[in-house]
């Protein structure tokens, strides 16, 4: 059962948050051998917390949804007293001594939190094959990747190890293993969800979001999670989120050029077939055209200005692929870093005209397959290409800083899932998870587990 399911049984008592707990803990010991999905796992304190949860909702203190319920943190997110790791060599011991912004939030609303879950070192790339823990695996298919970074972490919702979790994005890196995993994955407006204490890619690219089972589990922990007054961007007017209240005059745009191109035969079919459901229950659907910009040099540069001291100190610490692309922003000044951040801020306010007569966008969320873990080990030159294809439909949402979310749509003959992103212009994020749920509610994808 998704977390609305649970969490009016644990309200009833009917279900105790310490069962809930002891069986992912269970789940945990059983499949994360084989997923690898994640790096430390806090049973103890765990089952402390669930004890504490049932004892206020017995009491009648019940402070809504993710009361008593388990979830899991990406492993740059940092947690008092518990190692924060970034699936580093370099941050293997590290243990902060504050909670990050989001951690406290998820504690205020009585979440259990079970551990850290494993990325893609520093959240730099998008297989998830490279950790100093080890690769993680698709519960799909085991010899698949998980996609990344935050490939733990959708491992971990889609095997049934937790019930959320929340992921970071720089460039996809919720979306895209939520796609790869079968699962639902949010990417809120930028700023939307602080990262105050969370190990940075892109400080001017960064989002936090969860990873659900159903997009109205996301809804509930992005409600939980998400700043009452985030900061402003630049240029764009802060909106109350208020949830949507349907779909029938929604339009929605379809932009294929780019976003479409290169598609395997089998994602094509299901995001087509996706996109036919969607027309019965929005007012319009019809093609548009959208500039993307691929520049990179943001994001290398920022990334290279948290890891410089790091680099300089200890470079053998960092796996080579990591540091190869880390080194690649040591040509860039801070001159160029604000040069690049004021061209940011323009694409953010430019891309709101798209919104002038749509209300979101709806595209593939990946355009390929997931490969095989083997296959990138075996032939390294691949790797690079592979992510950035892997990324090339999801990163241009987090360059505009629109909310954007990932959902199943289908599967491929061989059993793996397919995603579909809907986005919308800044502060949307209502309106984005009710078409999401809209289409989830006509669908059967997202009851679909992998059979471990």
């Amino acid at each position: 059962m998704g977390i609305l399911e649970i969490t009016q049984q644990v309200r009833r008592r009917a279900i105790s948050p310490v069962e809930l707990t002891k069986e992912c803990l269970q789940r945990i010991e059983r499949l994360n051998p084989v997923l690898n999905a994640f790096i430390t796992v806090t049973g103890e304190s765990a089952l402390a917390d669930a004890r504490m949860a049932e004892q206020e909702i017995a009491r009648g203190e019940w402070r809504g949804p993710l009361h008593g319920i388990p979830i899991g943190l990406k492993d740059l997110i940092d947690t008092a007293s518990v190692r924060t790791t970034a699936a580093s060599a370099v941050f293997k011991d590290r243990v902060p001594a504050q909670d990050a912004d989001v951690t406290k939030r998820l504690k205020a609303a009585g979440a259990v939190i079970l551990g850290k879950q494993n990325l893609h070192e520093f959240a730099y790339g998008s297989s998830s094959i490279i950790s100093y823990f080890g690769e993680m695996h698709n519960p799909w298919n085991p010899e698949h990747i998980t996609g990344g970074s935050s490939g733990g972490s959708a491992a971990a919702v889609a095997a049934g190890l937790c019930y959320a979790a929340i992921g970071t994005d720089t460039a996809g890196s919720i979306r895209e293993p939520a796609a790869a995993c079968g699962i639902v994955g949010l990417k809120p407006t930028y700023g939307r969800v602080s990262a105050r204490g969370i190990i940075p890619l892109s400080v001017s690219l960064d989002h936090v979001g969860p990873l659900t089972s159903n997009v109205a589990d996301a809804a509930a922990v992005f409600d939980a999670i998400a700043n009452e007054n985030p900061p402003s961007i630049p240029g764009i007017a802060v909106q109350q989120n208020k949830h949507a209240a349907g779909t029938r005059n929604l339009r929605v745009g379809v932009p294929r050029q780019y976003f479409f191109e290169e598609l395997d035969p089998e994602i094509s079919s299901a995001v087509e077939e996706a996109l036919a459901t969607i027309k019965h229950f929005v007012a319009e659907v019809r093609e548009i055209s959208l500039p993307v910009n691929a520049d990179r040099a943001l994001q290398a540069a920022e990334a290279y200005a948290y890891h410089s001291e790091f680099v300089a100190k200890t470079p053998e610490l960092y796996h080579p692929e990591t540091l190869r692309r880390i080194r690649t922003g040591e040509k860039y000044s801070a001159e160029d870093r604000a040069r690049a951040a004021a061209e940011l801020e323009m694409e953010r306010r430019n891309i709101q005209s798209v919104f002038n007569d749509l209300d979101a966008l709806v595209t593939p969320t990946i355009p390929i397959l997931p490969p095989t873990i083997a296959s990138l080990k075996q032939h390294p030159e691949r790797l690079r290409p592979a992510e950035l294809l892997l990324l090339r439909n999801t990163r241009p949402f987090n360059v505009w800083g629109l909310p954007a979310i990932s959902i199943p749509c289908g599967f491929t003959s061989s059993g793996l899932p397919i995603g579909l992103q809907i986005a919308g212009p800044h502060w949307s994020e209502a309106t984005v998870l009710a078409l999401a749920r809209a289409y989830e509610r006509v669908t059967e994808w997202h009851k679909k587990v992998p059979s471990l």
